[in-house]
């Protein structure tokens, strides 16, 4: 983390997406935590509108 105030979001997922998912993160040597910022931060980077309502980026 970049040493900010973070908060807290819950998700819902079904046992078999959770189960997947934390076994893949171990496997990886990555927490589950990690890897959803890094995936919000990839979405963000792809969809993430300006002000203006363009893309950033283009």
């Amino acid at each position: 983390m970049d040493g900010k105030t973070t908060q807290e979001i819950h998700i819902n997922l079904s046992g078999e997406l959770k189960k997947r998912f934390h076994a893949t993160c171990v496997m990886q040597g990555k927490k589950m935590n990690q890897v959803v910022i890094e995936l919000i931060q990839q979405w963000l980077d792809t969809n993430e509108l300006s002000l203006n309502g363009e893309k950033e980026g283009l």
